[in-house]
């Protein structure tokens, strides 16, 4: 299904988007990646005629915009276009510096919105796709996230919005929540100053692999799901802030304030 489609991918160095640029070069597609670090994004994929690996930094609109036109001229089409650069935080939002949540904005919302602008009219033309990995986070919000989880809320709305917009065009557009993943995201947090925490929280052994959350995705891509939300763990907290919101507050509070050294003892 994935023969000779032109798939961008966003934020491919490693993690959910390494995995996904294998995924989709393994099943034939033509997968152009990006990332701020190009020698890290070439050590992280393999050589393959059918790969581009682009220098952007998608909180610039520049590089945004040279990426895509990079991609239109080198294969002549874009159908399917992956939101999916994202650092995130973990820190009070009282202690946290304003820069930490300004950065995420730019890079998990305005990195999406760069880059569907100037990918927009090549989808169009091939009735595509463009998706978003987004979060839990998206849909409710978390202790000590709260940059992240605005992005997250931000995203979804700009492309529930699209979506709507767009639906006279053939143009499908989606985004994934996986959970809570083993990827590259939680050791390069933000701290409260701004600085990569370096350690994660979680038991990165007993989390969902990367490879099976692209194999999901590309899968959810194929099949045009208009939302999907994965783990039993992620789908529970989605379903209990809809029904019952104040329960999943005291739930989601005691959750986050059992990780190791959570900043949530601050306040206990």
């Amino acid at each position: 299904m994935y023969t000779d489609k032109v798939i961008i991918i966003t934020g491919g160095s490693s993690g959910i988007g390494k995995a996904l640029a294998l995924g989709a070069l393994s099943a034939g597609a033509k997968v152009a990646v990006c990332g701020r670090n190009l020698a890290k994004l070439k050590a992280a994929l393999v050589e393959d005629n059918n790969l581009l690996c682009w220098e952007a930094d998608v909180a610039v609109e520049k590089d945004c915009k040279n990426f895509i036109n990079v991609v239109i001229a080198k294969w002549g089409r874009v159908d399917v276009l992956i939101n999916n650069a994202g650092i995130s935080m973990r820190a009070l939002f009282e202690e946290v510096d304003l820069k930490v949540i300004r950065e995420l904005m730019d890079i998990n919302f305005w990195g999406a919105v760069h880059c569907t602008k100037y990918a927009l009219p090549a989808i169009k033309k091939q009735k595509g796709v463009i998706m978003g990995v987004s979060s839990i986070a998206g849909y409710r919000g978390l202790p000590c996230r709260t940059g992240y989880s605005a992005s997250k809320f931000a995203l979804q709305g700009f492309l529930e919005s699209l979506r709507a917009e767009l639906l006279p065009t053939g143009v499908h557009v989606m985004w994934v929540s996986p959970g809570f993943i083993a990827s590259n995201i939680r050791n390069v947090a933000k701290g409260a100053d701004g600085k990569i925490q370096k350690e994660t929280p979680l038991d990165e052994s007993k989390l969902m692999s990367a490879e099976e959350c692209a194999s999901i995705i590309l899968g959810a891509i194929i099949k045009r799901k208009r939302t999907l939300v994965m783990t039993r763990q992620g789908k529970l907290t989605v379903w209990l802030n809809k029904l019952f919101p104040s329960i999943a507050d005291k739930m989601v509070y005691k959750h986050f304030l059992k990780e190791p050294d959570s900043p949530l003892m601050g306040y206990k």
